[in-house]
């Protein structure tokens, strides 16, 4: 019983302390709640204080910025009230100008009125003398007409018969000295002009062989050259078109060939082969492709370096080609680029001392051959002189040098001073003694006919003039000539050069035909 009376009692003291401390708890409450608003009211206070102060200074500001611009806008106002004073000042400144001008102007129109009427005065009295002195003029020729029984027309023209007469007897006089001074002078001036241009011109005499000398480091090589049974040596003549002929000259062979250019294939592929060693039939096929090549290549560098040399631009790609072949082609024994090259020079020497362009008679004196060295066996029928004009027309040079090319042996009209120029520095460098073999053009040209027979025949791939043209050699496509067709193809060339050509002593006709089987293994 006592210990319900205790937990009861405990319990009541709790809920009353309970309740005090929430009493005391809300006193605090009021109290904090009370200092808050008295801080914000402070607060607020401050904040009205300062706004106001803000408020002032912009508003102060503001007027200040109302001030300037102000000030600024009755600058500009003053200005402008400045400007549009000057600019009256000076229309009635203008004003004042033309009112004096007008002024001044109507004085001179009176001036000019009254001079104006003086001028007609004159002018009628200038016309009436007029009329009076061809009345007078009339009357004095009639008068002149009764005279001399002649009238004025008549007068006229016999004063101009006699004058005609005394005019031409005159220039017939002048004409008849000017001529005799002319054929004195002009044979002497010609002269004066070849002998200065030859002078001036120093060139070497040279004549092309048809054989070349390839010389060896021993005469073991001789037989690496001929190879087993002579394959090796039959292998270059079928692919280069060159004699090679293996003799007892020491440490040499000989290359023999009246085309230069098969010579100079024939002596670089030698040279690759002996430096090379590696000498058997495929090998020297390679080497002579190669080496076409590298001529091709080499001709084309030759005709580079001559118009270098000779000051002349602008010719084409195919006319320096052309060019660069002159090399290895001769006329008449005389090599066709010196040749040239010394047309070239002599023109370029008389045409100055004439005072012509030399340039162009130069760039014509290098071109007047070019038809010597044609591309293709059609070419062969045309006159040098003609397919070298087409040529330098189709590669567009100037009508003065394509005249000047055709022309040069008559074949055309001359139409141009050049033109003459070229045929005389044409004769000079051929006539010099030494210069050119006739014999040596003649042969060269029965070697080529002899060729040209044998490619007439179908099935003809090569054919080769060799032994001064005392053999050909013909290589046969194997697909379309067959063995028994070969000894007829033979026969055939053999009869046709007897009957179309003439010759000395006899003509050997060899037919070649090799078969190959090639296969690739992969």
């Amino acid at each position: 019983m006592d210990n319900i009376t205790t937990i009861i009692v405990g319990i009541v003291a709790l809920i009353i302390g309970f309740v005090i401390a929430k009493f005391m708890e809300k006193g605090k409450a009021s109290k904090t709640i009370a200092n808050s608003k008295k801080e914000a009211e402070n607060i607020i206070k401050a904040a009205k204080v300062d706004a106001e102060n803000i408020k002032k200074d912009k508003i102060f500001q503001a007027k200040e910025k109302f001030l300037e611009l102000k000030a600024e806008h009755e600058k500009v106002i003053i200005s402008k009230d400045k400007k549009m004073a000057e600019a009256e000042k000076r229309t009635r400144d203008k004003e004042s100008q033309v009112s004096s001008e007008l002024a001044k102007n109507k004085n001179t129109n009176k001036q000019l009125e009254a001079k104006l009427k003086d001028v007609e005065h004159k002018a009628e009295f200038y016309e009436k003398k007029k009329s009076e002195v061809e009345k007078l003029h009339k009357s004095q020729i009639q008068q002149l007409e009764v005279i001399s029984g002649l009238s004025a027309d008549e007068a006229k023209g016999q004063l101009m018969e006699s004058l005609k007469e005394t005019a031409k007897s005159d220039a017939m006089t002048y004409l008849q000295t000017t001529m005799e001074e002319a054929k004195l002078t002009a044979q002497q001036e010609a002269r004066k002009i070849v002998i200065n241009t030859i002078q001036r011109i120093g060139t070497e005499e040279a004549v092309e062989n048809c054989v070349s000398v390839f010389n060896l480091e021993s005469d073991d090589v001789k037989g690496r050259i001929i190879g087993r049974e002579g394959r090796n040596i039959r292998a270059l003549e079928s692919a280069t078109g060159v004699e090679i002929i293996v003799d007892d000259t020491p440490d040499a062979i000989i290359l023999s060939c009246f085309d230069s250019v098969r010579r100079e294939i024939a002596r670089l592929s030698l040279h690759k082969l002996v430096t090379d060693g590696r000498i058997h039939p495929a090998r020297i096929e390679e080497i002579v492709r190669k080496t076409e090549k590298q001529i091709e290549t080499e001709i084309v560098e030759i005709g580079k370096r001559t118009i270098i040399d000779l000051g002349i631009h602008g010719l084409h790609p195919e006319l320096i080609k052309a060019v660069g072949r002159m090399k290895y082609r001769s006329s008449y024994g005389q090599n066709l680029l010196q040749h040239s090259r010394e047309v070239a020079k002599l023109c370029g020497v008389m045409a100055a001392e004439m005072g012509l362009n030399a340039k162009v008679a130069k760039r014509a004196g290098l071109l007047h051959d070019i038809g010597k060295v044609p591309n293709t066996e059609a070419e062969v029928e045309t006159p040098h002189a003609i397919l070298g004009m087409q040529w330098a027309e189709k590669f567009g040079e100037k009508p003065d040098v394509c005249n000047a090319i055709g022309a040069h042996h008559d074949e055309i009209e001359m139409k141009t001073l050049i033109s003459p120029i070229v045929q005389v520095c044409d004769a000079i460098s051929g006539a010099r003694p030494g210069a050119r073999r006739q014999v040596m053009d003649s042969y060269i040209q029965r070697l080529k006919d002899l060729e040209e027979v044998a490619f007439g025949f179908s099935g003809v791939q090569k054919a080769y003039a060799i032994q001064a043209g005392r053999e050909l050699r013909v290589i046969v496509e194997s697909e379309k000539v067959s063995d028994d067709k070969a000894a007829e193809l033979s026969f055939e060339i053999s009869q046709k050069i007897q009957t179309d050509m003439t010759y000395p002593g006899q003509v050997k006709v060899t037919v070649i035909r090799e078969t190959r089987a090639v296969n690739v293994a992969k």
